[in-house]
C-alpha cells in the first residue's frame, strides 16, 4: 500500500509545483501597508493621503520567501518621526507576512521630504499673489 498522498487531480502535493510572486506584487502590497501605518496615527490623513505629500513608494527584493523592503515617504514635520517610522515598519512586516507568506527581516525606510505643518497653506489657498 502506498503511503503517498494524491488529490482529486491525482498529483502529488509535492509535484504541484510553486506560486512565486512577482516582487512588484510584494512592493505594492508595502505600499499599501505603510499608507495604512500612515492614515492610523493620531493626526494623519482621514482618506489615506497627506496634503502636499506624495504616496509611500515600495522597492522590493525577494529571495527564497524571503523579502527585504525599502520605503520610500514624505512626512510633515514638527511630528515623532521615530515614531511614524515604527510604525510603518511594524505594518509592513506585518502585512507582507500575512498577504504573501514571506519573512520581512527588515524594512528600510528613506524620508525623501518633509512637509512644514507652519510652512502649509490652508485648504482651499493657492500661492499666487493677488
Amino acid at each position: 500500500m502506498s503511503t503517498s498522498k494524491t488529490t482529486a487531480s491525482g498529483v502529488d502535493p509535492g509535484d504541484r509545483g510553486a506560486t512565486r510572486i512577482a516582487d512588484r506584487v510584494v512592493a505594492k502590497i508595502a505600499a499599501q501597508a505603510a499608507r495604512e501605518a500612515l492614515a492610523a496615527r493620531p493626526g494623519g490623513p482621514a482618506a489615506g493621503h497627506r496634503s502636499g505629500a506624495a504616496a509611500p513608494h515600495a522597492t522590493v527584493t525577494v529571495h527564497h520567501d524571503i523579502a527585504r523592503v525599502r520605503i520610500s515617504l514624505e512626512l510633515d514635520y514638527p511630528s515623532d518621526l521615530a515614531a511614524q517610522c515604527a510604525a510603518v515598519r511594524s505594518q509592513v512586516a506585518r502585512r507582507v507576512e500575512e498577504c504573501a507568506a514571506m519573512s520581512v527581516p527588515e524594512v528600510d525606510i528613506d524620508i525623501e521630504h518633509l512637509h512644514s505643518t507652519h510652512t502649509r497653506l490652508p485648504a482651499g489657498r493657492d500661492r499666487r499673489l493677488r
